[in-house]
């Protein structure tokens, strides 16, 4: 490998290794060989989801997705050039290595484009929709670099991908709603039961004073209905780890244990995402870890 292409892909893997995820990235459990592929693509989405995020980009997100979107296509017209940032050296590498799609890239970038524009989802419709942009093309991606192009498969990993997706905005919904005035949940559900999106951040910044009655009541059976459809999504794409084998079905595995958990921390939490954030432990993910290996 040329050494400068070597020396991108450490740097998309310090990347993988360094930023906050429920899980490790790229972690020991894949194959060594498939690890440097992995870590450029989550390089490249990791980037430009903290362009559409993070505070210090408020003002350029569009300037800079809109610059990411041109760095891509540059990519691929001249793969080689030393200019390119580390992270499409690497990444143009694995699209030529592993026949990655570039479509799916440039659905991800729509996705995060749409994080800056999109405050709200009329419906659910709407929802699955920015899923099919923002968390279906991962599987795809991953099951790629595996050799994996079977249809059939390819919609299994959407279905636990999108439940990925839901589990990460419902617990980040406090984040999203008080702090980025951005919301995942469908307008029409939130109607549907009786409560507005200002009784839900009334319920954020208040809390327990307003918690008591019909908007509290109303909030608890809206999540409670939001987390069974999550739950049915992970048991639709379960079937996709009994067509898998060795780690990357073991990969696969812990990821969809650790959001099943996420779930479940927000089951026992009585719905109370505005008090604290439900996360796995360290204790937590080392448990999964074992359930996944020997279940």
């Amino acid at each position: 490998m040329d050494p400068t292409v070597r020396k991108a892909y450490r740097y998309c893997e310090w990347v993988a290794a360094h930023h906050y995820e429920n899980f490790p990235v790229a972690s020991w459990i894949l194959p060594r060989s498939k690890r440097p592929f992995i870590a450029a693509i989550y390089a490249f989405a990791r980037s430009a989801d903290d362009f559409a995020d993070e505070g210090k980009y408020q003002g350029r997100s569009l300037e800079l997705l809109n610059a990411w979107r041109a760095a891509l296509k540059k990519s691929q017209e001249s793969p080689n050039s030393l200019e390119s940032h580390p992270i499409f050296l690497a990444l143009a590498d694995t699209i030529r290595q592993c026949r990655l799609p570039v479509q799916l890239l440039e659905d991800l970038l729509t996705a995060f484009t749409m994080d800056v524009t999109k405050r709200r989802y009329a419906n659910w419709e709407e929802l699955m929709s920015y899923c099919r942009c923002s968390a279906n093309p991962v599987g795809r991606l991953v099951l790629t670099v595996f050799g994996i192009w079977d249809p059939a498969l390819q919609e299994l990993s959407d279905r636990i991908c999108t439940g990925l997706q839901l589990a990460n905005h419902w617990q980040d919904l406090s984040i999203d709603l008080l702090e980025k005035d951005r919301l995942y949940i469908p307008q029409d559900l939130i109607g549907w039961h009786g409560v507005s999106v200002e009784d839900l951040i009334q319920l954020g910044r208040e809390g327990k004073e307003v918690k008591e009655g019909i908007r509290w009541n109303g909030f608890r059976s809206l999540m409670a209905e939001l987390v069974r459809r999550t739950y049915a999504l992970f048991e639709e794409g379960q079937p996709l780890l009994d067509r898998l084998q060795g780690r990357l079905r073991l990969e696969l595995k812990l990821t969809l244990l650790g959001g099943r958990a996420i779930l479940d921390r927000i089951v026992a939490s009585d719905y109370d995402l505005f008090q604290r954030r439900p996360v796995l432990s360290t204790g937590a993910k080392v448990k999964l870890l074992t359930h996944a290996f020997f279940s």
